[in-house]
């Protein structure tokens, strides 16, 4: 009998053209899944491209008119736990992350997420502060934080070829994420 890894998702947030969040996130996965702890999936906000939210009625209901947030339901649906990994932009996180979240309500509930949020000296933190109340209102359970700053200078390459290459202080934030999120999701 072989028992299902849990699904982690590892949601990148920020949708602007030459973000730094991407090759971020796929650094991260790679990590996630180095672990040995997940199933990982990439879930990107700008492949997604998400409309500002127009469903005619409220998402707990669960009861969604438009397409693209069936289809994104499902996606989220599959996930067991997430890593959000999203920028500071003017003292809070990015309006795509908070059109995604309000798109959906169920589909996030009792969930476990790990915050990676990345700027310059504050290194997102005050993003993640102002994240924390919604997704608590969501019933989501936020387990653990790992700030990136000065994040652009991890970033080696252009274009498509961009990696995230960070130093020893990051990658020991994130190990510790990734396993308070595996803790997390191993408990009965």
């Amino acid at each position: 009998m072989t028992t299902r890894r849990p699904v982690l998702q590892i949601l990148v947030a920020s949708t602007r053209p030459g973000r730094v969040g991407e090759p971020v996130a796929r650094w991260i996965a790679g990590r996630a899944g180095e672990h040995a702890g997940f199933e990982v999936e990439v879930v990107d906000l700008a492949e997604i491209d998400l409309p500002m939210f127009a469903e005619p009625k409220h998402p707990r209901l669960g009861e969604y008119a438009l397409e693209h947030t069936r289809e994104f339901s499902a996606t989220i649906s599959r996930a067991d736990g997430f890593v959000f990994v999203f920028p500071e932009y003017n003292h809070s996180y990015n309006a795509a992350l908070k059109n995604a979240l309000d798109h959906l309500n169920r589909e996030w509930a009792g969930k476990p997420v790990g915050l990676v949020s990345y700027g310059g000296v504050a290194a997102g933190a005050r993003a993640a502060v102002a994240l924390e109340p919604v997704l608590i209102a969501l019933k989501m359970r936020p387990v653990a934080f790992a700030p990136i700053p000065f994040v652009t200078q991890f970033v080696e390459g252009t274009g498509d070829g961009r990696r995230f290459v960070p130093d020893a202080e990051v990658d020991r934030g994130i190990t510790a994420l990734l396993d308070a999120l595996s803790a997390e999701l191993s408990r009965p």
